[in-house]
């Protein structure tokens, strides 16, 4: 092996933390290079958040069109042109791949592309992409790897060959009939995106409800705008499995409530979780330990069990959200530049983007009950929010938790047009520990969304 290149930061993924970090500590004038295997970036503006909506908002426009009498517009004949939808999602991970490169160019962080792996303490060989191997060591080193799309062991599965996100996501035809296996995030944008463009779909779900983790009724509210749309759900729907190859014709045999059924569709979307991206890359030797669900074990400063090796996003069981994963990079540049940052307590804000949107920031009421935590409630119809009658966009609702002897916001969900935008106005009152009177005494301009916080503040039943 050759002797090791000596950098300040050696970070192994260009994902959402890791690419920030060797931005910023670049700029300072050390040296930081990042190893890549494939999407400049990491997943975000390649095959993951910034794409999926892409697609998702094409997908709103054909509402649109389908609705269009309903805003006393005659559409006329009209199609989806799926490799058009597909070629505007291009156009925008390239655009969005340029301005990765200039951060790399303009802050001083080498990009080297190829397969990394420890070798040993604080040392990574890369595989070059292009031929050739070089050998780095860091006085730091970041585990950036991030994760992938669960494949489980059920048989069939894996040989019936089903699309994840990243290749739904590069689809140039309508899917006759999608079967999308899992009703989270994933699963239920792009369920209600692909309905959108003409296919049939069939969510199924092992759990007893979709987003099963969520209060009832806000499960209860997902599955009624599925059903509203045409989308088939298959809940409490226990996989056996799977004959028939996705992009063909695909079988599920499951069981549900005791009977076996079987589902048929012509393509098959696997999104039922995800798992982290530590397999095959060393860590052991490097002293790098996993935790039970095979993330990288880490502190509440993101440290290792390695001297000088951190873990941020997905791999290191982070919350999976690009912006926990930047979180994850402040919380590093900080402690490394001699500071005490933890990831103890944050807040963790969440948004679904089906349509309507689903937001949530704080406690939900099953988490305050769990907890033993007392709450008042307040709940309002969407409807009562006068902006959502000129949108015709009035499903859904907003409910708040606030203490029961005291006025601080507990949480706060919203499903409902452009929940995720109203969720930061009470994030920001909720992180300035401001009491919840603050939001209904507030001036909000009329007719927005957000002004719907002042009906709903100001349903908050007296203390007691």
């Amino acid at each position: 092996m050759s002797k090791p290149e000596e950098y300040d930061l050696v970070v192994l993924g260009s994902g959402e933390p890791g690419k920030y970090l060797a931005w910023t500590f670049a700029a300072r004038g050390q040296r930081a290079v990042v190893i890549e295997r494939k999407y400049i970036g990491g997943s975000c503006p390649n095959i993951a958040c910034l794409p999926s909506k892409n697609i998702i908002h094409s997908a709103k426009v054909a509402s649109y069109f389908h609705r269009s009498a309903e805003f006393g517009i005659t559409a006329g004949e009209w199609k989806i042109d799926m490799a058009a939808v597909r070629e505007r999602k291009r156009k925008m991970v390239e655009g969005l791949v340029q301005v990765h490169l200039g951060k790399f160019k303009s802050s001083g962080a080498e990009l080297v592309m190829g397969h990394g792996r420890f070798t040993g303490p604080k040392t990574v060989e890369v595989a070059l992409r292009d031929g050739g191997t070089r050998v780095f060591h860091g006085t730091n080193v970041i585990i950036n790897t991030g994760s992938r799309a669960k494949i489980d062991a059920t048989p069939g599965l894996k040989d019936a060959n089903p699309l994840t996100h990243i290749e739904a996501l590069e689809l140039d035809r309508v899917p006759e009939h999608l079967i999308v296996l899992g009703g989270g995030y994933i699963g239920l944008e792009l369920a209600q995106a692909f309905r959108r463009f003409g296919s049939r779909v069939t969510v199924v779900e092992r759990n007893s409800a979709l987003v099963h983790r969520e209060d009832a009724d806000v499960s209860e509210a997902m599955e009624q705008l599925f059903r509203d749309e045409g989308i088939a759900v298959s809940t409490d729907t226990v996989l056996d499995r799977v004959t028939g190859t996705s992009g063909q014709a695909v079988q599920l045999h499951a069981k549900r409530a005791r009977a076996e059924v079987v589902i048929e569709g012509t393509h098959l979307l696997a999104a039922a979780g995800r798992t982290p991206n530590t397999a095959g890359i060393g860590l052991e030797t490097a002293g790098v330990e996993l935790d039970a669900r095979g993330s990288v074990k880490v502190d509440d400063h993101l440290r290792t069990t390695a001297e000088g090796v951190w873990a941020v996003g997905d791999c290191a069981g982070s919350p999976q959200f690009t912006h926990i994963g930047f979180d994850d990079f402040r919380i590093v540049r900080d402690n490394l530049s001699g500071g005490h940052r933890v990831t103890t307590g944050r807040q963790v804000p969440s948004c679904m983007f089906t349509d309507p949107e689903l937001a949530r920031i704080g406690l939900s009421e099953r988490e305050a009950k769990e907890r033993g935590i007392a709450y008042r409630l307040a709940k309002i119809p969407m409807g009562q929010v006068l902006r959502t009658q000129t949108l015709s966009e009035t499903r859904g609702f907003f409910k708040a938790l606030i203490e029961k002897d005291g006025d601080r916001v507990l949480g706060f969900t919203a499903f409902g047009v452009e929940a995720g935008e109203v969720m930061a106005v009470v994030q920001t009152a909720m992180s300035a520990g401001l009491p919840y009177t603050a939001l209904r005494d507030m001036v909000l301009t009329h007719p927005t969304i957000a002004e719907g916080l002042i009906i709903l503040f100001s349903a908050v039943t007296p203390k007691t």
